[in-house]
């Protein structure tokens, strides 16, 4: 029953899930664009760990594996979310630090530490939902400044 489920999961997140963005441009990094990036967004996540400890994060910040943290392709530096694994039901909030993960058909790559509470640090990979907690104080101005500039009718 538990592999029918599993299974029946799988196919439901691939039907759903968006197409990788590829490699990384400087536009997207900055990602003022971030905040269409819609509440529920299901797909796979996998982890990073020991082999980036103590690299610079595109927050600028050093990775901490044991950190509750991850990297995501859109959404801005400093939102808040919370990560559900579709297996197991465990649930963590986490800060977005990172980009990535650049592997496609993947949505999110989180931290060691993450990956534990979550539950699939053993399996490597998960299907996930992501939930949108807050963003940062940055993004939500500059979505309003931009929203008050935006002529009319667009």
């Amino acid at each position: 029953m538990r592999k029918l489920v599993l299974g029946c999961t799988v196919a439901v997140l691939i039907a759903f899930s968006a197409r990788s963005m590829g490699t990384p441009t400087k536009e997207w990094q900055r990602g003022p664009r971030a905040l269409a990036v819609p509440d529920g967004e299901v797909g796979w996540a996998s982890w990073y760990g020991r082999e980036f400890q103590g690299l610079p994060t595109a927050s600028g910040l050093p990775f901490d594996m044991n950190a509750l943290t991850c990297a995501h392709r859109t959404l801005p530096l400093g939102t808040v979310v919370r990560v559900t694994n579709l297996v197991t039901f465990n649930a963590v909030i986490l800060k977005v630090n990172d980009r990535g993960p650049f592997v496609p058909g993947r949505v999110l790559d989180v931290s060691r530490a993450a990956a534990k509470q979550l539950g699939f640090l053993g399996a490597g990979l998960t299907p996930v939902r992501i939930e949108i907690v807050s963003y940062p104080v940055e993004s939500l101005i500059s979505q309003s400044i931009a929203t008050m500039v935006a002529p009319a009718g667009h």
